[in-house]
């Protein structure tokens, strides 16, 4: 059965949802050693971070934690499945995906009419003590999936941006876990190097790959998501 163009994967328990998330060693050594993101002052809730439930993604965004050496440590987060989603209550689409969400809903004679205001085109404001005002958006952008080869694919993955303004909202109480997974990225680039022929069924039964399973959206993210056209 083929894969749906949009679909949400990740590797997910009855309670928790796995997103990761590159960060330098400074950041993510603290992290892990008191379970909190902003455990270092390096880290800044002042601008954007970009999270994704795909690991291949992840390896490719990172070249396997060695393409930055300032995001050489990749960390598993895990959120609550009610954390997770209402991130993605709150989430717009790029500017890129609502083109080209635009062009497909025309070419089906379904586009949002005239005048009226789609969930994923509003804009939230989040005013601060100061009367400064900052978006409280958070950005959602399909892009091609990747192999864990990093060979890209047809069907798309979903990266989650969380802005400032809700930054220490998603550090302070929405992450429950926090774990290092650079080595196994390392292990994992390792062995395809050595054995190119290593079959992913293998690298599942040494821990290389996780399993990641359709994660069901409600229907009114799938809409807002334009995961359905």
């Amino acid at each position: 059965m083929a894969t749906p163009f949009r679909q949400v994967r990740a590797e997910y328990d009855d309670e928790t949802i796995t997103v990761y998330q590159a960060y330098n060693s400074a950041i993510a050594t603290a992290a892990v050693a008191e379970q909190k993101l902003n455990a270092s002052p390096k880290f800044l809730t002042t601008r954007m971070t970009w999270i994704k439930p795909s690991w291949a993604w992840m390896l490719y965004r990172a070249g396997y934690s060695y393409k930055d050496p300032g995001q050489e440590r990749i960390l598993a987060l895990k959120m609550t499945h009610d954390s997770f989603i209402s991130l993605l209550d709150r989430a717009v689409l790029t500017t890129h995906d609502k083109v080209e969400a635009s062009s497909t809903l025309r070419d089906e004679s379904s586009a949002t009419p005239a005048g009226s205001t789609s969930s994923n085109t509003r804009t939230r404001v989040h005013r601060t003590a100061a009367g400064a005002e900052k978006s409280a958006d958070v950005k959602v952008q399909w892009d091609p999936e990747r192999t864990i080869r990093l060979d890209k694919l047809e069907h798309r993955s979903i990266q989650i941006g969380i802005p400032r303004a809700i930054s220490s909202e998603w550090v302070e109480h929405m992450i429950v876990k926090i774990e290092d997974v650079t080595d196994k990225a390392r292990k994992l680039k390792q062995i395809l190097d050595d054995r190119p022929d290593v079959t992913d069924e293998e690298l599942i039964q040494l821990g290389l790959i996780p399993i990641e399973k359709p994660f069901e959206l409600p229907e009114r993210l799938q809409a807002s998501l334009r995961m359905v056209l």
